[in-house]
């Protein structure tokens, strides 16, 4: 893999445009002068015109424009400029200009006056001291003892209940008797599992408080306890049902009637959580009442009013609060101290004040009585019918296959046996792959008759057989495992179609949506011809109030190009040939737009490509297309068998694992079921670690410009469809590291790491201590328009990623520095250590003069 080639970023030196002798405007300020001098070093020329656009005179792109950013930045006799100065004022002339009242350097221009949001307030309560790095390197090793003990001894008592209750319910007599105990074991093991969380908050925390502590000591691994006992509630189901909502409430969370939950995202120091009646709070959406910073947790309030409405993947920082009425539309955030009075609506990260209304659905009928039957017949069903087919259905399996009950009985002896592992081959193979075939055949085909009955841009009450019908229809078709199956390949459009989505007359590139698309129904999701996705697409085509819900189509124009992790909103006034980039805030107002690009949140219009992104537009038409194209199909497929034999070995794994576990449990007891729960979590990380690392050749990567037609970018695809589900079972440990590690991300000492995800392991660096929150994204690659890019991306030590933050490749960040959350940091950005930047797109904050609570 060759190093990115430099000549493609830089125009010629003769370009009468850069050079000086061809008509150019001088330069009439000092400031336009030095900006001159800095961007004609950065693109190897003697002199640039101070009237010349930087993208469509120049040919510059984004890369460029970022490194002159940084060279500004580290002129003490400069102002400081962002990539948002950048987009808004593409002229040294008219870059000048914005900044001429600016007075010293290094400091915030465009970002600092456009919106009146209070920066990110210091850190409250008491900071440790710096410990020696022995210490912290003690703390941390035993913080990952305790928390390997705590899973144990978990594992050891769900094994020993586990174990009695398959017994009883095997002493059964007639399908009657068996059922009737599944029924009353599964019930009460639900109800154990439910309530045992809610005992240990209370008994490890009692009521949480504003405070800070640092990670990996003990109070740190109270909090986890707590934190990893929330994640494995089964009440995680019940999200979008009135039985969450009293499931916060016995969590200690203040939550009024006609509360509408949708995010998966648990609020974890649930005491400092109120929430008023009658708001809703979309999924995707972050309330955690806690985030880490520097090392340190640091828990803090969040404040809903009444009548609240919480847009799509948005984030809600500590110390937080709007009013009564209050909204904040999709891709926002409220940093923290900031407050949102009464009957008033943000957008942004961070959020400034909009007019748009994000509730478009009108009120319906939809009570205490109403919300009181759903949760009964929810129950219902799920200690009837769900609890006793899964309970019944182990007993049954062992019952099915008398040869196997023997060897099981028989013990070591059983497991010796040349039938063991033609059991658990026989058994692997017709779970997975029964499971792919009639799964598919479901989703395509289940779903369309619940469909039948919604009707579009009809407004229905929640919590009834039109909720219930829709829930199931967006649970149905957003497998992730066939989307992971499909994605980054034609058999996608294919896919998409199966489910119900419109995608007219397809121009297929082989990439034509990436890995992970999502929706809330696919029979109103229409997408244009030559159309590309990148991967995080969430089709927002259903809207809720917190007593009805309506579905209505979203549409992507034709010839667009949509970058990773974006909302796109049913009314979205965005048209054909569109490039929005990552983590965009669709606009749901104004004029429709066409043939622009759109950034940041709130978004902006910037150019719709540059130079260097045709630069392949050769491999795009004729018969070189159709050749790469065939070729490509062919890869991509061959990397579709791959995923299906490593997912199924790994089945098979697990299952000879289980049927040794069940064979050795007459010998070794209940603590049998403990080691096979511990084992397989060990052996998936190693395992998929080891593949990944031989699909990779056991080479790293390399930063890479190339065509999606290039073999090379087949490759790389393949590396995606490694599963890697798995690593979010390690969040907040000392294990993630090592796990990092083991992918080859260069990790250093006592990183904090609660939920960060790397795409490119090879091609990313973290240094020591620093602070990863729940969220956030390191990514070393893009795919604009059918061109492949990666680059490196390092942190230096000590810095923080705040909550749902995303950095792009290429970008390199200084010791110390800090993200604030839901920020964007685009491409090719340097940040000087210490600073603390925000925003989507990412510049430099202005320094916080006081906490606490600051009316917008």
């Amino acid at each position: 893999m060759a190093e990115k080639s430099a000549e493609v970023l830089i125009p010629e030196p003769d370009d009468p445009a850069i050079d000086g002798r061809a008509g150019v405007s001088p330069a009439s300020t000092d400031i336009e002068r030095k900006f001159a001098e800095v961007l004609a070093e950065v693109v190897s020329a003697e002199r640039v015109s101070t009237a010349s656009h930087f993208f469509t005179d120049l040919g510059a792109n984004s890369l460029v424009m970022a490194q002159f950013c940084a060279r500004v930045r580290k002129r003490p006799d400069l102002p400081s400029v962002s990539m948002k100065d950048i987009y808004r004022h593409p002229t040294i002339q008219s870059l000048a200009a914005a900044v001429a009242n600016t007075t010293g350097a290094n400091t915030t221009t465009a970002t600092a006056v456009d919106s009146p949001h209070p920066p990110p307030a210091q850190p409250q309560g008491t900071v440790v001291p710096a410990r020696k790095t022995w210490a912290r390197t003690l703390d941390y090793v035993l913080c990952g003892t305790l928390q390997l003990l705590a899973f144990l001894g978990y594992s050891t008592v769900t094994g020993l209940i586990a174990a009695r209750g398959y017994e009883w319910v095997a002493d059964g007599s007639g399908l009657v008797g068996i059922y009737l105990r599944s029924v009353l074991f599964g019930g009460v093991g639900f109800v154990v599992l439910c309530t045992f969380p809610i005992a240990a908050k209370w008994i490890l925390i009692g009521r949480w408080k504003s405070r800070e502590f640092p990670v990996w000591g003990l109070t740190y691994v109270r909090f986890w306890i707590v934190k990893a006992l929330l994640h494995a509630n089964p009440m995680h189901f019940f999200i979008g049902n009135p039985l969450y909502v009293l499931y916060l409430r016995a969590l200690g969370a203040r939550i009024g009637k006609g509360v509408t939950i949708l995010s998966h995202s648990v609020p974890v120091c649930t005491d400092l959580l109120t929430v008023g009646a009658g708001t809703v709070i979309r999924k995707d959406s972050f309330f955690l009442c806690y985030r880490a910073h520097a090392g340190h947790i640091q828990t803090g309030r969040v404040t809903l009013g009444r009548d609240v409405f919480i847009g799509e993947k948005t984030v809600l920082d500590i110390d937080t609060s709007m009013g009564d009425g209050a909204q904040l539309g999709h891709s926002s955030a409220l940093y923290r101290g900031q407050t949102v009075p009464d009957g008033e609506r943000r957008h942004g990260s961070p959020a400034q004040p909009t007019q748009i209304d994000h509730v478009r659905v009108g009120p319906a009928r939809c009570g205490t009585p109403r919300r009181f039957r759903f949760a009964l017949a929810t129950l219902l069903q799920l200690f009837l019918l769900y609890l006793p087919l899964t309970v019944g259905g182990i007993y049954m399996v062992f019952q099915a296959v008398p040869a196997l009950g023997e060897r099981v009985e028989a013990g070591t002896a059983g497991i010796t046996s040349s039938r063991f592992l033609i059991d658990a081959l026989l058994i692997s193979s017709v779970l997975f792959f029964g499971f792919v075939i009639v799964g598919l055949a479901v989703v395509c085909t289940v779903p369309r008759l619940l469909n039948l009955a919604i009707e579009p841009d009809k407004v229905y009450p929640l919590y009834g057989f039109h909720y219930a019908a829709h829930r199931a229809i967006a649970g149905m078709t957003n497998l992730k495992f066939f989307t992971w199956f499909f994605g980054d390949s034609s058999y996608i459009v294919h896919y998409l179609r199966g489910l119900g989505y419109d995608l007219s007359r397809v121009d297929q590139t082989g990439s034509n949506f990436g890995t992970e698309v999502r929706h809330e129904t696919p029979y109103l999701a229409s997408v244009g011809s030559g159309t590309m996705v990148a991967d995080g697409l969430s089709l927002l085509n259903a809207e809720f109030s917190s007593t009805s819900f309506r579905v209505s189509r979203a549409s992507i124009g034709a010839h667009n190009f949509l970058g990773n992790n974006i909302a796109y909103p049913a009314g979205a006034r965005t048209g054909d040939n569109c490039l929005l980039a990552t983590k965009v805030m669709v606009p749901l107002d104004g004029e429709l737009r066409e043939g622009v690009g759109l950034l940041g949140s709130p978004c902006f219009e910037i150019p719709r490509s540059v130079e260097r992104d045709s630069r392949f537009d050769d491999l795009r038409t004729g018969d070189e297309l159709r050749r790469r194209l065939a070729a490509k199909n062919r890869y991509n497929a061959r990397s579709m068998v791959l995923f299906l034999l490593v997912r199924w070995l790994h089945a098979f794994v697990l299952t000879a694992f289980g049927l040794a576990s069940i064979g050795l449990y007459g010998v070794l007891g209940h603590m049998v079921i403990a080691a096979y729960l511990a084992l397989t979590l060990a052996f998936t990380a190693l395992y998929f670690a080891l593949v990944e690392r031989c699909v990779a050749g056991f080479r790293a990567l390399r930063p890479r410009l190339c065509s999606i037609y290039d073999p090379y970018f087949w490759w790389h695809e393949r590396l995606w469809k490694v599963p890697d589900e798995h690593l979010e079972l390690f969040n907040g440990t000392p294990f993630k590291n090592v796990i990092w590690r083991l992918l080859g991300v260069r990790v250093g000492s006592r990183v904090f790491d609660d939920g960060c995800y790397v795409t490119e392991r090879t091609l990313t660096t973290v240094g020591d201590d620093c602070t990863l929150n729940a969220g956030s994204k390191i990514q070393c690659h893009s795919q604009e328009d059918g061109t492949f890019k990666s680059d490196r991306t390092t942190l230096g030590a000590g810095c923080t990623l705040g909550v749902g933050t995303h950095v792009h490749y290429g970008v390199a960040l200084g010791d110390g520095v800090v993200l604030a959350p839901d920020s964007f940091l685009m491409k090719g950005e340097e940040v000087p250590p210490n600073a603390q930047w925000g925003g989507n797109p990412a510049t430099e904050l202005p320094v916080a003069n006081h906490a606490g609570s600051t009316a917008m």
